[in-house]
């Protein structure tokens, strides 16, 4: 059954003025963010736990866990095989409560767990370091904690957008813990050209930040006050349509509107690794050929997408085994644009992870 965890009050952190005064202008709070996810999990038809995993520093890790148990009622048979745990993370701007249409799905043949990333959604939003390098260790050290914290021996790791660079950093620096690598429209791959025509973040945080550079991207929603949701809901409108089967009202953009009216963190990291505009400082194509061979590497690419896959086949080039799907109409949000495709790659990846395992 699903189980509220006990509410973890966000501490209070020193803060500009500006930063004080704006919760009274925009028309958010924690419990705004928390009634807002709620409504996009109420489509979730599969039981799960939530809770907040404490790791260091006073930090958590809002997460969401489907287990293999079998629901009440449901018949008896034999015991499911065995698979790995599948770890999804949400992109720049996100949260867990996005992959609503794949939840169900993705923890039909196994265990299946959703975090806020560090900084974003429901997890603690704590200061992060100035430098690119010690923004990215300081994302990665939190999903280790946080994975040894659940108890996860090793894991499934698959990362959209920011998701999927920091999925790749963690591949990099604990090898052991992940079974396949799977990069679903991946930021931060490729360095930036001396004249850059390719956009690597969505188009609707690119119209934002050009206005609002050079501060944080999403300063502007914030700033915007009470006409926040509003904005969302004009900027976002495409959002209404990649979930209608599932809701008919804004509670999408109410979502990503309490999500990114918060204070900033994750996002000021975000800002710390990037290239004017949205290029990574520390490019993961230049490392990702780092990963150990022995482990499986999967990219998922939306055909209409403004992120091209062309990072992913360079990367095939030195390790054939790489796996590469494009997702016919499917934009950046490929989960949410072609739900049903994109969760039968996963099943299918899923399924070649399982076959390789040791009987």
């Amino acid at each position: 059954m699903r189980r509220m965890a006990e509410e973890i009050q966000p501490t209070k952190e020193q803060r500009s003025w500006i930063l004080s005064w704006l919760p009274s202008w925009c028309p958010t709070s924690p419990s705004h963010l928390k009634d807002a996810e709620e409504k996009m999990l109420k489509s979730v038809n599969r039981p799960f736990s939530r809770q907040h995993v404490r790791i260091s520093n006073g930090d958590y890790l809002w997460t969401l866990a489907f287990s293999t148990r079998p629901q009440a009622g449901s018949p008896p048979g034999p015991p499911a095989p065995h698979r790995s745990p599948l770890v999804l993370l949400h992109g720049f701007g996100g949260g867990l409560a996005l992959w609503a249409q794949n939840l169900d799905c993705l923890s039909s043949s196994g265990p299946v767990y959703a975090l806020d990333l560090l900084g974003f959604g429901r997890s603690s939003r704590p200061q992060f370091s100035a430098d690119p390098e010690g923004a990215e260790g300081q994302f990665v050290e939190a999903l280790e904690e946080w994975r040894e914290k659940v108890g996860l021996e090793e894991m499934v790791l698959l990362g959209h957008n920011l998701g999927g660079y920091l999925s790749a950093a963690y591949t990099l620096k604990y090898p052991q813990r992940v079974k396949h690598l799977v990069l679903v429209e991946p930021w931060g791959f490729p360095a930036r050209a001396e004249n850059p025509n390719h956009h690597s973040i969505p188009v609707w945080i690119r119209a934002m930040g050009a206005v609002m550079s050079p501060f944080n991207p999403l300063a502007g929603l914030r700033l915007a006050g009470p006409l926040g949701p509003m904005l969302v809901q004009t900027i976002r409108s495409d959002f209404k349509q990649k979930y209608s089967s599932v809701f008919e009202d804004n509670t999408v953009s109410d979502y990503i509107y309490h999500l990114n009216a918060q204070t900033p963190s994750g996002e000021t990291a975000f800002t710390n690794m990037t290239i004017p505009y949205g290029w990574a400082k520390r490019p993961m194509l230049e490392r990702i050929g780092q990963v150990q061979a022995h482990i499986p590497v999967s990219f998922i690419y939306g055909s209409r997408s403004s992120i091209d896959s062309h990072s992913g086949y360079a990367f095939k080039k030195t390790r054939p085994d790489v796996q590469i799907t494009v997702i016919r109409g499917a934009g950046h949000y490929v989960f949410a644009d072609q739900p049903d495709d994109f969760n039968q790659t996963v099943l299918r990846i899923l399924a070649g992870t399982q076959e390789k395992m040791p009987r």
